[in-house]
């Protein structure tokens, strides 16, 4: 599709000369003992939040990081992994794989724990990853999803860019491996001439879906439970330079879909509710393995909680979503 040379030149000019107008939600640098993030890297931060949770870090485990950018997150991955070839960074752009090459070399001057070799560099696209079936424990990818294109609502026997790159990422996966993303949402659709602009989609800004369509291909790709760690403001499309008719506040997303199959009654989307019992007895059991102790807040997925609430028991309290959720639930 045409739209694909465009990203392409739109990352080639911001390999050369680093775009501030690119991505990048302002957020304070991480620290991690012992590393030290070459400036280049920060400039060259073209995500829209971040990848890097530290309940994703294992010993041991494979790592595929998908467009690579100037490699900040790969380093951080890298800090982890700490093994020749422990990650493998894969990007399209011969000129962004240079630029990212050249800032691992500067990065290696500064960390004394850290080789390039640590990071395998790869020549490849999201649509057909250079790795094997099965291969991945955790796979990540910051603010490019959100550029591919979608399968047209009633089409048949087609598949869009977005869905093949997530059943790309699916199929790298291990049993239970961990996708982590994060991409650009938008409350409402996008306008269609905002969307075919293939500039505007390029940087981020007119090819996000909305939350429930994010989640809904996430799902239909065969992720069977998600959690969504962040949601916060993005950018904002304006009624003047983009003309629309009302302002348009873009959010970003952060989420770990988890290669596990989806239940007969649907996946599991983690967006940070808990159930509350405060009844008479000391605990309270719903009979399909959801046990609450009395005055305990206990983390579920919105299934689970509608469920829950459904049940109308005055002694159950269900909170809302807080968009932020790190771990401990109920599936």
């Amino acid at each position: 599709m045409t739209y694909h040379s465009t990203v392409q030149d739109v990352y080639r000019q911001a390999a050369e000369s680093p775009a501030s107008n690119l991505c990048c939600v302002p957020q304070t640098p991480r620290y991690l003992p012992g590393l030290v993030i070459p400036s280049i890297m920060h400039e060259m931060n073209y995500g829209c939040g971040t990848t890097i949770h530290l309940q994703d870090m294992a010993a041991d485990q494979s790592v595929l990081y998908v467009g690579v950018g100037g490699g900040l997150e790969a380093l951080q991955l890298a800090y982890f992994a700490r093994t020749p070839g422990g990650v493998i960074a894969v990007d399209p752009v011969a000129e962004m794989r240079e630029a990212a090459r050249q800032n691992f070399e500067t990065a290696a001057k500064l960390n004394d724990w850290f080789d390039p070799s640590f990071v395998d560099l790869r020549d490849g696209d999201a649509l057909d990853l250079p790795v094997n079936d099965g291969e991945i424990d955790l796979a990540a990818q910051n603010c490019l999803f959100n550029i591919f294109t979608t399968t047209d609502a009633g089409s048949i026997g087609t598949q869009g860019d977005l869905e093949q790159a997530l059943s790309e990422m699916h199929r790298a996966l291990k049993s239970a491996g961990r996708l982590v993303m994060s991409d650009p949402i938008t409350p409402r659709p996008i306008p269609e001439h905002l969307r075919n602009d293939e500039v505007l989609r390029a940087q981020c800004l007119s090819g996000c879906l909305t939350y429930e369509q994010y989640m809904q291909k996430i799902v239909e790709a065969g992720f069977g439970s998600v959690e969504v760690r962040s949601r916060r403001p993005y950018r904002m499309l304006d009624t003047h330079r983009y003309d629309i008719d009302a302002d348009l506040l873009l959010e970003t997303i952060e989420v770990c879909a988890y290669r596990t199959p989806v239940p007969t009654d649907g996946a599991c989307v983690f967006t940070g509710r808990s159930v509350i019992y405060a009844g008479p007895d000391e605990s309270f059991d719903d009979g399909k393995d959801h046990v609450m102790q009395r005055d305990l807040p206990l983390p579920v997925c919105d299934k689970t909680a509608g469920a829950l609430e459904s049940l109308g028991n005055p002694h159950l309290t269900v909170t809302n979503s807080t968009w932020h959720y790190a771990g401990g639930g109920c599936c």
